[in-house]
C-alpha cells in the first residue's frame, strides 16, 4: 500500500511549472499577480539605486562647490550648469528670488523700502518648498513597494486558502484521504504562499532601506537651509 502511494506521488509533476498548470485558474491568477508584483518591485528596486546615488552625488558635489571659497554668484553659474538636483536647486531657487527681490527693489526703492527679515522669510519659504519638491523625487514609486510588502503575504495566504479547499474538495469527491490525493492540492496551496513571501520580503527590506536614505538625504538638505540661510541674513545685513 505505502509503495502505490509513493508510486502515485512520484508520478505527479511538482516542478514550479508543473504546480502551476495543475492549478486551478483563481490559484493561477494569484500566482501570476504576485508574480508581476515582484517584478514591479524588482523595477523600483533598481531605479532607486541609480537615483539615490545619484542624489548623494549631487549633493556630495554641491556642498564641495558650495564650501570651496566661490562668490555667491560664482556658485550660481556653475550649479546652474549641473542641473536642478538635492542641494544646488534649494541654492538656485533662493538666489533667483533673491535677484527677483533686489530688482523690484531697486525699481521701486521709494515705494518699498529694503526689508531683510521679510526677505529672508521668503528665501526660507522657497527653499523649504523647493526641499518638499526634492523630497517628493525621491520619494515617488515607494508606495509600490510599500503595498507589495504589506499585501503580498495575503493574497499568497488567499491562495493557499483556496488551495486548500480544492484539496478538501478532491477528497470528498474521490473519498480517499491518502497523500496521493492531497498532495498535489497542498503543493499549490504552499506555492501560492511562497510567492506571497518572495515578493513582500524584498519590498519590505527596500521599503526600509530607501526610507532611511531619503531621509538621510533630506536632513542634509536640511541642514543646508539652514546654514545657507545664516549666510544670506549676514549678506542682508551687510
Amino acid at each position: 500500500m505505502e509503495a502505490e502511494i509513493a508510486q502515485q506521488i512520484s508520478a505527479q509533476d511538482f516542478s514550479l511549472l508543473g504546480m502551476f498548470l495543475r492549478a486551478t485558474l483563481v490559484v493561477k491568477l494569484v500566482m501570476l499577480g504576485l508574480i508581476a508584483a515582484s517584478v514591479a518591485c524588482w523595477a523600483v528596486v533598481f531605479e532607486k539605486f541609480v537615483s539615490v546615488r545619484r542624489m548623494r552625488s549631487a549633493i556630495d558635489w554641491f556642498e564641495k562647490l558650495f564650501w570651496s571659497g566661490r562668490t555667491l554668484p560664482e556658485i550660481q553659474a556653475l550649479a546652474a550648469q549641473q542641473g536642478r538636483r538635492g542641494t544646488a536647486a534649494l541654492f538656485l531657487a533662493a538666489m533667483e528670488e533673491w535677484q527677483r527681490s533686489t530688482q523690484a527693489q531697486q525699481a521701486q526703492a521709494a515705494a518699498l523700502p529694503n526689508n531683510p527679515a521679510t526677505l529672508l522669510q521668503r528665501l526660507e519659504r522657497i527653499m523649504d518648498v523647493e526641499l518638499q519638491r526634492q523630497t517628493l523625487g525621491m520619494e515617488r514609486r515607494l508606495l509600490i513597494l510599500a503595498t507589495v510588502g504589506s499585501i503580498a503575504p495575503f493574497v499568497g495566504l488567499f491562495g493557499t486558502v483556496w488551495g486548500i479547499m480544492n484539496s478538501f474538495q478532491a477528497i470528498a469527491i474521490s473519498k480517499n484521504t491518502n497523500l496521493a490525493v492531497v498532495a498535489p492540492g497542498l503543493a499549490e496551496a504552499l506555492f501560492a504562499t511562497a510567492l506571497g513571501l518572495l515578493a513582500a520580503i524584498p519590498a519590505v527590506i527596500f521599503y526600509n532601506k530607501f526610507s532611511h536614505d531619503i531621509s538621510r538625504l533630506a536632513t542634509r538638505m536640511e541642514n543646508f537651509i539652514e546654514e545657507f540661510t545664516a549666510i544670506l541674513s549676514r549678506q542682508l545685513q551687510g
